[in-house]
C-alpha cells in the first residue's frame, strides 16, 4: 500500500469509547468501558477506522514532571501485519516529543521487541498474575484508606502525580482503597477480572498479608501486575494459588524523569502504569 493510500490517523473522543472496548474485547484484554473514558477524556487517543469501523488505536495519556504514557495499541485481527500500530505509535512519539514528554509503556515480549529499535529503553518488567478462584473466608476484610492517603503514597513511589487517574478508579462503583500494617493498595473492576494495583508495601509479608486479605473478601477472579525485582513477594503469590498469566518489560522514551522514592509491589496496570 502506497503512502498515499493509507487510511488516516484520526483523533478519537468520548463517542469513541464503545467502539474502543470492542477493539480490547477481542483481544481479551480487562478493560472496561470506562477504563477508555479516562484515555479518551484525559489523554490523546488516535485511531484509524475501516469505513465506520474502528481497527487500530494508540493512546498518550499525560502525567506530571513531563511524563506520559503510552497503551492501548490495538489492531483487529483482520488488519493486523499492515504497520498500523507503528504509525500510531509514532503518532504519540510525534506528539510527546511536541509537548516536552518523556513515553512510557509496559511492552509485552513481542512488543519490546519492536519497540527497542525504535529508542525505547528498557527499565522494570512486570508479571500479570491472576487467581481464579480465592479462597472465601469468614476473616474481616481490610480496613478502607482514603484516596489521600492512596495519592500521597503513589506520588512518592512513582515521582508522577497522578490525583486525575486515582480519583478516577476510586469513583467507580465497587472501587475501595484498603490498608494494613502499612500497606495500601486500590482494588478496582476490570471487564473479566477485578484488579488489584497499585499497591505499597513496606516489605513482601506485609504486602502479601495484604492481598491474601483482599483475595478473601472477593468472589470475582483477581488480576495484579507485581513488580519482578519483588521476588519475595511474587514467590509467595505463586505459592498461594496465584498464575502468571505474561511478562511486560516497563520501557522509556526519552530522558531519565525523576524516580520515585520506593518500589511498589504492583502497578496500576500496564495500560496506565
Amino acid at each position: 500500500m502506497d503512502a498515499t493510500d493509507a487510511p488516516p490517523i484520526l483523533m478519537l473522543g468520548v463517542a469513541d469509547a464503545i467502539a474502543g472496548l470492542a477493539l480490547s474485547t477481542e483481544a481479551h484484554w480487562n478493560q472496561t468501558e470506562e477504563d477508555w473514558r479516562i484515555f479518551l477524556r484525559d489523554g490523546i487517543v488516535f485511531g484509524i477506522r475501516d469505513g465506520m469501523r474502528l481497527i487500530a488505536t494508540a493512546a498518550l495519556l499525560p502525567y506530571s514532571g513531563n511524563n506520559a504514557w503510552i497503551s492501548m495499541v490495538l489492531v483487529s485481527a483482520t488488519h493486523r501485519r499492515r504497520g498500523l500500530a507503528t504509525r500510531l505509535v509514532d503518532a504519540c512519539l510525534q506528539t510527546a516529543r511536541k509537548n516536552g514528554l518523556t513515553s512510557w509503556l509496559d511492552a509485552t515480549p513481542d512488543g519490546a521487541a519492536v519497540y527497542g529499535p525504535l529508542g525505547f529503553t528498557p527499565t522494570l518488567q512486570l508479571r500479570r498474575l491472576k487467581l481464579v478462584k480465592p479462597a472465601q473466608a469468614s476473616a474481616p476484610a481490610p480496613s478502607a484508606a482514603t484516596l489521600e492517603a492512596l495519592r500521597a503514597r503513589d506520588q512518592r513511589a512513582t515521582g508522577f502525580d497522578r490525583t486525575a487517574l486515582l480519583t478516577a478508579f476510586a469513583r467507580r462503583s465497587g472501587s475501595r482503597i484498603v490498608t494494613a500494617n502499612g500497606c495500601i493498595a486500590l482494588v478496582r473492576d476490570g471487564r473479566t477480572a477485578r484488579h488489584i494495583g497499585p499497591l505499597f508495601a513496606d516489605n513482601a509479608a506485609d504486602a502479601l498479608a495484604l492481598v491474601h486479605a483482599i483475595a478473601r473478601s472477593e468472589p470475582r477472579p483477581l488480576l495484579i501486575d507485581a513488580v519482578a525485582s519483588q521476588a519475595a513477594f511474587l514467590e509467595g503469590l505463586a505459592a498461594s494459588s496465584w498464575t502468571i498469566e505474561r511478562p511486560f518489560q516497563r520501557m522509556r522514551f526519552g530522558p531519565a524523569t525523576s524516580a520515585g522514592d520506593e518500589m511498589p509491589f504492583a502497578v496500576a496496570g500496564p495500560e496506565f502504569g
